[in-house]
Parts: structure tokens; C-alpha cells; sequence
């Protein structure tokens, strides 16, 4: 089995689809394949930005196989968002089953549980898979917090590795780092604060914005790692104003009209979502042609030699 590093860039990759909502495997490929050569250290298939709640099990494990067919060396990581402690423990099955290296696992969705129930949920479904798991915690979006003490419940089960950290509060980084040392690795979930949290010691990005620009993703997290902050900060004070658009309830829309700007990447998404329409088009078109038009000239960042 592989050993899944969590450290790094992680894009939380879109589905791509014809437009009558078939999966379109050939511009999924086409987007992968851009995130690798520009360095990305693993990919989050099947995820919010992957359009979740509209692909179904099976669509899920194409994606994972497509890339695992690739032959990459990436971390490739598929997501459970389920309701069901049966149905998410069925993915994780079939995952597995599949060769997907890892899991990022979501509380369970649609009932809000309480504390044991979702600890309970992460431990059953950890004790019935052997990939390492990444879980996300993400209160904002969700409305269920992974606390603290929650994690001390879980640290004694070996494949639960690390935490997606969603809370948009940079000073949990520090809190977990007090609380369990290494025990965790800690990936930013949230692209406007992912600087932030790498110079506070987070080991990983889980980018969005990465679909559409991944070579600016990955030097920013390099520079970072290297100490080289002025150099980092310069290309995150230019790529902000796009990184805004992950915070978005049309985060998928957004980002999908990045990837056609990039040229990697199509627009089709799946009812009941929408491309984007209208004054919130041209908004969003605005701020994507203002940063082409100052795209940052990059150091060779996939030299940087990122310390231990």
C-alpha cells in the first residue's frame, strides 16, 4: 500500500462533463495532467469542488482509476461525503478495492450529529478500510465542528493521519500542534488563508484554485516551505483577488470558468447547478482577466529543495 505523505498541494479536483452530464474522462485527464506537471503532490477526487453530491459511487471510482491509470507517483485521494455510516463504509470499500491510496472523509452530511456520533462515524468507517484517511472539518460550511477533544478520541487509530482545516481560524493550527505535536498533518482547506497557515506550520494546501492556476499554487506553498515569505507573498497578493472565488457558494462555477481562461479545463456542471450568468459572469470574467493580464513571472520554484 502506498504511504500517503499529506504534505504538500493537494487540488481538490473539478468533474469534468459533457453538457448533457456525462462524465467527459479525456478533459478530466487534460486538467490532471496539468496539476502534475506543475508539481502538485496529490489529488481529492469526488469533493465539493468535484460536485459531490451529484456524482454517484461508481463515478466516483471511474475518476480514481482514470488517474490512477495515469501511472503518477501522486497521492490520489477519493472522497466519501455520505449520510450513512453503511454507505460511507461501502465507498471506502470500493475504493480501496479500486487502488486509491487514500480517503478524505466528510461528518456525516444532511443530520447534524452530535460529537460521539461523529466520532463514532470516523472510527467505524477508519476500522473498516485500511487506507489512510484525511478528515475534514469544516463548521462553516457543514456546521459540525471537529474539536479538539474529538480528535483525542480518534489519534489512537493509526490510519486516521490527518485533518483538512476548514474552520477559517489560522490559530487552530497552532492549538493542534500544541495539543498532538505531529501526531496529525494539517492541510488548509480555505485558498485565502492558505499562506497564512503554511508559515504557521500546516504541512499541506487542499487548493481549489489550483485547477486553474497550479503552477502559482505550487510555488507559493515551495517558497513557503523554503523561507523564501517575501517571494511567496508576492505571487499570493496577486493571486487573492482570485483566490476570493473559492469562498463562494458558485465555487464550482467560478472555478470551472478559471479552467476554461487557463485552457484547462470545461464549464459543463450538473443541475441544479448553473454556469454562472449574467452581472455575476462578467464580475467573475473581470477578475480573472485582470490577473491573466498581471500573471506573475514564477522562479523555478520545482527546484527549491523543501526542507524535511
Amino acid at each position: 500500500m502506498k504511504n500517503v505523505t499529506w504534505q504538500g498541494v493537494y487540488p481538490a479536483v473539478t468533474s469534468k462533463f459533457h453538457e448533457n452530464g456525462d462524465l467527459d474522462i479525456p478533459n478530466f485527464l487534460k486538467n490532471i495532467q496539468a496539476q502534475i506537471d506543475a508539481g502538485i503532490d496529490g489529488v481529492v477526487i469526488g469533493g465539493s469542488l468535484g460536485e459531490s453530491s451529484t456524482i454517484t459511487h461508481e463515478e466516483r471510482i471511474e475518476m480514481t482509476q482514470a488517474v490512477l491509470g495515469l501511472g503518477t507517483t501522486v497521492d490520489v485521494i477519493t472522497n466519501i461525503a455520505e449520510g450513512s455510516t453503511r454507505q460511507a463504509i461501502a465507498l471506502a470499500q470500493k475504493a480501496q478495492d479500486a487502488g486509491a491510496h487514500g480517503l478524505m472523509l466528510l461528518p456525516p452530511m444532511m443530520y447534524k450529529p452530535t460529537d460521539a456520533e461523529t466520532v463514532d462515524f470516523f472510527r467505524t468507517v477508519a476500522l473498516n478500510t485500511d487506507l489512510p484517511i484525511l478528515v475534514y472539518n469544516n463548521p462553516v460550511d457543514y456546521k459540525i465542528e471537529i474539536k479538539i477533544s474529538m480528535l483525542e478520541q480518534l489519534q489512537d487509530l493509526p490510519n486516521i493521519q490527518a485533518v483538512k482545516e476548514s474552520t477559517r481560524d489560522i490559530s487552530n493550527v497552532t492549538r493542534m500542534r500544541n495539543t498532538f505535536g505531529n501526531r496529525f498533518k494539517i492541510l488548509c482547506g480555505v485558498d485565502t488563508i492558505a499562506m497564512e497557515e503554511l508559515v504557521m506550520g500546516a504541512d499541506g494546501w487542499v487548493a481549489g484554485l489550483v485547477d486553474a492556476f497550479p503552477a502559482e499554487t505550487v510555488a507559493i506553498y515551495r517558497l513557503v516551505k523554503a523561507g523564501r515569505i517575501a517571494e511567496a507573498l508576492a505571487i499570493h497578493r496577486w493571486f487573492l483577488p482570485i483566490l476570493e472565488l473559492d469562498i463562494s457558494p458558485q465555487l464550482v462555477q467560478n472555478i470551472k470558468l478559471a479552467e476554461v481562461m487557463t485552457g484547462i479545463g470545461t464549464e459543463h456542471v450538473r443541475a441544479p447547478r448553473q454556469k454562472l450568468q449574467g452581472a455575476e459572469r462578467e464580475r467573475v470574467l473581470n477578475i480573472l482577466k485582470e490577473g491573466l493580464a498581471n500573471r506573475p513571472t514564477l522562479p523555478d520554484y520545482l527546484s527549491i529543495e523543501i526542507p524535511a
